[in-house]
């Protein structure tokens, strides 16, 4: 039989002088069930339970349950308890003056002026239909996981755990974890640096808005790839930082360009393995560039490596992290992509310098991160299971990736032409003259096909218009009918131009 849901403990409000015991219990009861405080079918505190918690005589709170059975607000079964009625009678007038009386004039309080932006700018919406099969932006291959695996490493560190363990953690993390990120770093990346510069976070969202608080004030000038990730963008935008947009071609991210507000700018965020949304890898030049331009400006930069770790054709690139001599890169990633997004867990590489700084900050803002989900992908780095999966991972995208190019020359030719993909999880397609992303977009989604227009990514330019498409999520047979839904949806707006 199912369990029946019951209050352990009911919480009333202070009784006043000149109430009598009874009805003060009959009126904060059933002021409760009529609020919706106590859910319909709940079963109540015993008579004795409730008397002894509030050190009154059985016999008041009888009285109280017995005249609430009568007025059909609660129910008294013999042997079982007293439940509130799943259906309830009309609530009086009188009890609705009543409780306006005793709820008094609200609150004058209002947001901050932070809180007030942060309302009328959530998330940004990176999909069309977040429902749809094929075609998913950022969302990756989460049915080849393995579950099963990650299921037993976490069963053995349950039946392993210590006190330690589950007592109080790191400010910045599991050690272990970060030692293990700090040796992948070096040796899938390049990077050098030791578990003392890794801080754990939640991923790539949580370690913006770190960053954001850590170093950026009201004002200050960041310099932002356009078009460019709009979860940056909003996050930047929160600390009430000013975003100064920097053209992306196919060399990348381009701050020697010489405009006037980069000169003083504060930072600037880039992901330059593989730029979102154009797929573009910032030449050796154009990352020396920027080094340049930071260590003469005093300036930081966010290096987003959010699909670094995707490369189709040779090793991952090298990192700005690498290449940086001064101490001013700061180098983000997250495993929420490389293996499920549920997962929530990523990590912040910091300079040196900046070590002392962030763990003071994180000590303020988040005493430290959940262990136990930490502890178990230690494990599952260390003990090679990452690198095995990445690997997998990177030819299963691959083959995809073959099969939605393939079929797109095939189908699509005269309405989208893809550009060429040799990192990350997405595949940028540029329509035909006189379709309107946008539109194609809406109309793709209620098709079953997901996608992002290009021009919401878009800060001040203005660009042909394309659709960006996911590559990751979707089996080959998934990605042919997505494509074939597509050619249909184009199709039919091409007719119309």
């Amino acid at each position: 039989m199912p369990k029946i849901a019951q209050y352990s403990d009911l919480t009333l409000r202070p009784r006043s002088l000149d109430q009598k015991l009874y009805r003060w219990f009959h009126n904060e009861i059933r002021t409760s069930v009529l609020e919706g405080k106590l859910a319909p079918g709940i079963r109540l505190p015993s008579s004795r339970s409730l008397a002894r918690q509030y050190g009154v005589s059985r016999g008041a709170v009888v009285a109280a349950f017995e005249q609430l059975c009568s007025e059909g607000v609660v129910e008294c079964r013999v042997g079982s308890g007293t439940f509130v009625r799943r259906t309830l009678p009309g609530v009086p007038a009188e009890a609705k003056r009543s409780n306006s009386r005793e709820a008094g004039v609200e609150s004058g309080a209002s947001l901050s002026s932070r809180g007030s932006f942060l309302v009328r700018h959530p998330f940004p919406k990176i999909w069309s239909n977040r429902s749809a099969p094929v075609f998913r932006v950022g969302l990756p291959a989460v049915g080849a996981f393995p579950t099963g695996l990650w299921s037993r490493i976490g069963a053995r560190r349950f039946r392993q755990s210590t006190p330690l363990l589950l007592s109080y953690g790191e400010t910045l993390g599991y050690r272990p974890l970060r030692n293990a990120i700090a040796q992948y770093l070096g040796l899938a990346r390049g990077v050098k640096c030791t578990a003392d510069e890794v801080m754990i976070t939640t991923g790539t969202q949580q370690s913006l808005d770190f960053v954001a608080r850590l170093l950026l004030d009201p004002g200050d000038r960041i310099l932002v790839e356009d078009p460019g990730y709009p979860g940056a963008v909003s996050q930047f935008r929160a600390a009430g930082a000013r975003v100064v947009a920097v053209p992306v071609d196919e060399q990348g991210f381009n701050c020697a360009a010489g405009r006037r507000g980069y000169k003083g700018a504060r930072m600037a965020y880039v992901t330059p393995s593989c730029q979102f949304p154009l797929g573009v890898t910032m030449t050796l030049s154009r990352r020396l560039e920027l080094l340049k331009w930071a260590k003469k400006n005093n300036a930081w930069v966010f290096e987003d490596d959010y699909d670094g770790a995707f490369r189709f054709s040779g090793r991952p690139l090298a990192t700005l992290r690498s290449l940086d001599a001064s101490g001013c890169v700061i180098y983000s990633n997250s495993f929420n992509k490389l293996l499920f997004p549920t997962l929530r867990l990523g990590f912040l590489l910091v300079p040196p310098r900046l070590v002392d700084a962030v763990t003071a900050a994180k000590s303020a803002i988040e005493r430290f991160p959940p262990v136990l989900d930490q502890t178990i992908l230690c494990d599952f780095i260390t003990e090679g299971h990452l690198g095995r999966h990445l690997r997998r991972m990177r030819e299963m995208y691959a083959n995809r990736l073959e099969v939605m190019v393939r079929a797109a020359r095939e189908k699509l030719s005269g309405f989208m032409d893809l550009s060429p993909v040799h990192t990350g999880l997405q595949a940028l397609g540029w329509l035909a003259e006189g379709i309107d992303d946008a539109e194609a977009c809406r109309s793709a989604a209620l098709n079953g096909v997901d996608s992002v227009a290009l021009s919401t990514l878009t800060i001040d330019r203005s660009m042909p218009p394309a659709m960006l498409l996911g590559v990751a999520s979707a089996d080959d047979r998934t990605i042919l009918r997505g494509i074939d839904g597509l050619a249909t949806v184009l199709r039919g707006l091409k007719k119309r131009t």
